[in-house]
C-alpha cells in the first residue's frame, strides 16, 4: 500500500487487543471518523499487507458502509490512480465474521484487469 501515513496513523488504534504503532505502516486497526451532512461515523478499519493482498476492511457498528464511504477509505489507503477491488465470492467461500463489514482488495503482484473505461459509465 502506498499509504500516506500522515492520512491514517493519527487513527491508529494503540491500545488493547488491536494496539499497533506506526512501525507496523498501513498495517494495523484504525478507527476513521468521517463528517457528512447528518452525523460524524467512525469506522473500524482493518488493515493488511500479507501473503500477496493488500487489504483493508472497513465496517461500522449499525449498517453496512456505502459506496461514497469506501471511495473515502479507498482514498486514505490508496493513490487516486490505483485499482482496488471490492469481490463477490463464490457462495461456498462465504465467511461472515461481521454483517456491517466489507472488503477493499489489492494484488501485490500484477494489476487488476479493468474493463474499458466506456464500459463503466463514469
Amino acid at each position: 500500500m502506498k499509504t500516506d501515513l500522515s492520512k491514517v496513523n493519527k487513527y491508529r488504534i494503540r491500545r488493547g487487543q488491536l494496539a499497533s504503532t506506526d512501525d507496523f505502516g498501513a498495517n494495523g486497526a484504525f478507527y476513521i471518523p468521517h463528517f457528512n451532512k447528518a452525523s460524524t461515523l467512525s469506522f473500524q478499519v482493518i488493515a493488511s499487507n500479507t501473503n500477496g493482498w493488500e487489504h483493508v476492511s472497513v465496517s461500522l457498528p449499525k449498517r453496512t458502509p456505502t459506496w461514497d464511504e469506501m471511495c473515502f477509505i479507498k482514498d486514505l489507503f490508496w493513490e487516486d490512480e490505483e485499482v482496488v477491488m471490492q469481490l463477490h465470492p463464490r457462495k461456498s467461500d462465504y465467511i461472515n465474521m461481521h454483517k456491517n463489514c466489507l472488503h477493499l482488495w489489492k494484488p501485490t503482484h500484477g494489476d487488476i484487469v479493468t474493463p474499458p473505461k466506456s464500459f463503466v459509465g463514469f
